[in-house]
């Protein structure tokens, strides 16, 4: 077998799979960024709420638990910021569970953040539930509910809701459409940018396609997932397309149609700008290629535009203060990541195929992001004052703590970014080509092959298929050979794809904070809500949290032991329940199934019953149960220790006295 000669071998030594292998300092540098991406992933999945309720409720009137002599006229409620309203947003339940409120509710005196409902008229005296669910401004959906009585409190059967969170499949598939949909548009913003500016070639061209086809996916997606969203519905309600229409007429619904359209209009400009602008420019006659890239400069701005106002017009940035000066800059934020991180995909889509690239177009380049860089850091100051609005929200609020996490990273990014500049200084005009002798000597004993075989010897001689395959391997390695030199022939290229490839990971960890911060709630809003909550609990006593120790035995010796029933706040409204089960050695022990409710007698309401979530072994917990007043409530703890041994035990608490 004849080796190839060793000019086709690449300069530096080679991994598993005949790539070179990185220097201890790329390899350094990689793996700090795979552990901050790994990091990063297990915040996401154990630091996370379950819910992002961007909009708290303030006040009600009548107020929670009062008693009023007289029927009001109408329920009206009071949030921390705007909320958008549907058909059953309010709704008005009486002691036995039916609906007395009158039509849609509506906001009062113009006001987003009010929402009032209308009542029938001779209501009769007892407790009534006001149960409720809106959308915060800023797209995310918030749900609770109170009673109020007229004369006296009563017994009531209306249904309490226990948890005002979406379904957690639906919110984890809708928060990855998110993702994906940030991810896109920088694919295809950069990625057409990158093509006009500076070197249009096929792996950019897949990138950008790819970043509309991902683009249009997660929007579609998130349309879908809208309804069951905001509606606390299962991944079934993605089937009903009869709430669509709904979904429409709200704002965010509007905003993910309109992206729709305008990626329509965005597949027209692929099109053109990979079809014919790509073709005049290879035809060399700049006249006729530069009267198309004024259209096409032209006609990208406006769409670009317009698909970047889709996020503005239903997010952070359309709430709250100086909306109307955030939305403009939100756009140019959007923008200018999607320069920057696309542009930068691009980069190493080109470095990575071994495409001939100019030292000047990955100057270009770099001047591109530089500006983008420096518009980012401009517009996101402003964004972080209007949101966190203060130092003690900066460290204090979750939105905050992860403002900063961005922060961070936009260093580490700007660092390696100055190690890319100050190889791109020193790249050279052209890549190393793979040699003339290395490709002329294997395709000479091709024809050598060739002249006895098949296709060009007798039929005497057929083609000796080890030969065949030894040529065929020659060949694949010479081509390997031809796109490793481009992509390494010297050591300023070589040095650069690795810093951009590192750059490009730290771009991926950073759009994932981007989509953690567009899902919590401002650090200004957040401080605002708990000082308006904060004004309501002044006249509310403080109380600690409930911890109750309950011997069971069901029976065999296996099934006696103790729980530990816990309540936090012990206040009526939202509360924290936890119940954890221990042998007589004081050791966690399972059971077959816990079951928990409570029940107010002097009332008649009740038994209410506790959704408990198996976490670990004996520990069982509820993180969100409405507890409509106050008073002395009975627990119900029942455990079942296998098919036919169970027990109830029973104990009185005082809630909010």
């Amino acid at each position: 077998m004849t080796s190839l000669p060793p000019s086709v071998t690449a300069r530096r030594a080679t991994g598993p799979a005949g790539r070179p292998a990185l220097g201890p300092t790329a390899r350094r540098l990689l793996s700090i960024c795979g552990a901050l991406l790994t990091a990063l992933l297990c915040a996401l999945s154990v630091g996370a709420s379950p819910a992002s309720a961007h909009a708290a409720l303030t006040a009600t009137d009548p107020a929670d638990g009062a008693v009023v002599e007289t029927a009001p006229s109408q329920v009206r409620l009071t949030f921390s910021e705007g909320v958008l309203l549907s058909r059953d947003s309010v709704r008005v339940l009486d002691p036995n569970g039916k609906r007395v409120d009158t039509g849609g509710p509506a906001h009062v005196g113009g006001r987003s953040s009010t929402a009032a409902v209308g009542l029938h008229s001779g209501l009769p005296d007892g407790t009534f539930t006001v149960a409720w669910k809106v959308v915060s401004e800023d797209s995310h959906p918030v749900a609770g509910a109170f009673t109020f009585s007229i004369g006296a409190p009563s017994k009531t059967k209306a249904k309490v809701p226990s948890d005002a969170g979406p379904d957690t499949a639906v919110e984890t598939l809708y928060d990855i459409g998110r993702y994906a949909a940030y991810g896109g548009f920088a694919a295809l913003v950069g990625g057409c940018v990158f093509a006009g500016l500076c070197r249009s070639s096929r792996p950019v061209q897949k990138l950008t396609v790819g970043g509309w086809v991902t683009l249009f996916s997660a929007t579609l997606l998130l349309l879908l997932l809208r309804g069951p969203y905001t509606d606390g519905k299962g991944i079934g309600g993605v089937l009903d397309l009869g709430g669509l229409g709904d979904v429409l007429s709200t704002k965010p619904g509007a905003a993910l149609l309109s992206r729709l359209l305008l990626l329509g209009a965005a597949a027209v400009f692929l099109a053109v700008l990979f079809g014919s602008y790509a073709r005049r420019a290879a035809d060399g006659d700049p006249r006729r290629r530069q009267d198309l890239a004024f259209g096409l400069a032209f006609g990208g701005t406006v769409v670009s535009v317009g698909l970047a106002a889709t996020w503005a017009m239903a997010e952070h940035a359309s709430v709250g203060i100086q909306s109307a000066l955030a939305m403009p800059v939100d756009v140019v934020h959007m923008l200018a990541v999607g320069v920057w991180l696309g542009g930068l995909g691009a980069l190493v889509a080109t470095l990575r195929a071994g495409e001939p690239i100019e030292r000047a177009a990955v100057r270009r380049f770099s001047r591109l992001a530089f500006g983008s860089v420096v518009t980012l850091v401009l517009t996101g100051v402003y964004q972080s004052w209007r949101q966190v609005g203060s130092w003690s929200a900066l460290t204090g609020t979750d939105y905050g703590r992860w403002l900063l996490v961005k922060i961070g990273l936009v260093g580490v990014l700007l660092a390696i970014a100055a190690v890319s500049r100050r190889w791109t200084a020193r790249l050279a005009d052209g890549p190393a080509e793979a040699t003339d002798e290395a490709t002329a000597q294997v395709n000479e004993e091709s024809e050598e092959d060739g002249g006895s075989g098949e296709s060009g010897g007798t039929a005497a001689e057929p083609a000796d298929p080890v030969r065949t395959a030894q040529l065929a391997r020659q060949k694949a390695a010479v081509a390997k050979a031809t796109t490793l030199r481009r992509r390494y022939g010297d050591l300023a290229r070589g040095s650069l794809y690795r810093s951009v490839v590192a750059e490009a990971i730290v771009a991926v960890v950073l759009l994932a904070v981007a989509t953690v911060l567009s899902g919590t709630q401002p650090g200004r809003a957040a401080s605002a809500g708990a000082k308006a909550s904060g004004a309501i609990a002044e006249s509310t006593p403080s109380v600690d949290p409930i911890s109750v120790e309950i011997p069971y035995d069901t029976g065999p010796k296996s099934g006696r032991g103790k729980a530990v029933f816990m309540l936090d706040p012990a206040l009526p409204g939202d509360n924290l329940v936890h119940v954890f089960l221990f042998d007589r050695a004081d050791r966690p022990v399972d059971a077959e199934e816990v079951k928990v409710s409570l029940t107010l007698p002097k009332k008649n309401l009740g038994p209410l019953p506790v959704t408990l979530e198996h976490l670990s072994a004996g520990h069982w917990s509820a993180k969100s149960f409405q507890l409509p007043m106050g008073g002395t409530w009975r627990l119900s703890l029942t455990v079942r220790t296998s098919d036919i041994d169970q027990v109830t035990e029973t104990r009185n608490l005082k809630i909010g006295q």
